[in-house]
């Protein structure tokens, strides 16, 4: 593994290449920097070296490292359960993993009594994996019809994963369809499509995606650990 600031480096220049590949502004695109079992020394020199954005995928880690870290935004990638919302809302800048109702019923309730403006990502099960969590295309619009009860909470957009291939342009059909998908939501609604990670950013890039989560091509290989 390089070090820390060769790998930012060579992300971002990865980025930039990308997006002149595809005539976009590398500036629309929000990296962020997926540090899921890493410790925080690593994080805060990541955030020394000028990352703004972190995600966390378990509710655990999160309340273990969030008072050691430096200042950065705090996006929760991961599945959320329910009964978790009240330990995440506190410290999330950003939810990308809402697939449920019960899930924005119980945001909702908790960033009231945070008082606070809770912005999420809805997650879509773009490659139909039984696996996979997420909202199934063909449910979203009677989602939103109901998701607009709830006052605490703002959709911001949509998240979701390209099933693993070996021919990375093979995920670009999955990325087009939730740029498609996103392309029909309300104008305040697309602000954020959260898709591409270590080994497909540059397809999703290409298709549209503004925020990208890599983990593996910054910090290294995930150490793996129950939480």
């Amino acid at each position: 593994m390089k070090d820390i600031k060769s790998n930012l480096d060579y992300i971002k220049d990865e980025i930039i290449l990308a997006c002149d590949k595809c005539g976009r502004d590398p500036k629309e695109i929000t990296l962020i920097g997926v540090s899921k079992t890493k410790p925080v020394s690593l994080i805060n020199e990541a955030i020394d070296l000028g990352l703004t954005d972190i995600g966390e995928n378990y509710v655990q880690e999160v309340l273990e490292k969030i008072n050691s870290l430096k200042p950065v935004n705090l996006h929760f990638i991961g599945h959320l359960q329910s009964n978790k919302a009240k330990q995440i809302v506190p410290h999330a800048h950003l939810i990308h993993s809402v697939d449920s109702l019960s899930l924005l019923k119980e945001i909702d309730k908790e960033a009231l009594k945070n008082n606070k403006i809770q912005d999420i990502l809805l997650e879509i099960n773009i490659s139909c994996e039984e696996s996979k969590f997420g909202i199934k295309d063909c449910d979203i619009q009677e989602f939103l019809d109901k998701a607009t009860s709830f006052k605490n909470i703002k959709i911001k957009g949509l998240m979701g994963m390209a099933p693993f291939l070996d021919n990375k342009e093979d995920t670009r059909p999955y990325f087009a369809k939730l740029r498609s998908l996103f392309d029909t939501l309300p104008e305040d609604m697309r602000i954020y499509l959260s898709m591409g990670m270590s080994g497909d950013f540059r397809e999703a890039i290409y298709e549209g995606s503004n925020m990208i989560r890599i983990g593996t091509a910054i910090f290294g290989a995930r150490e793996y650990k129950t939480f």
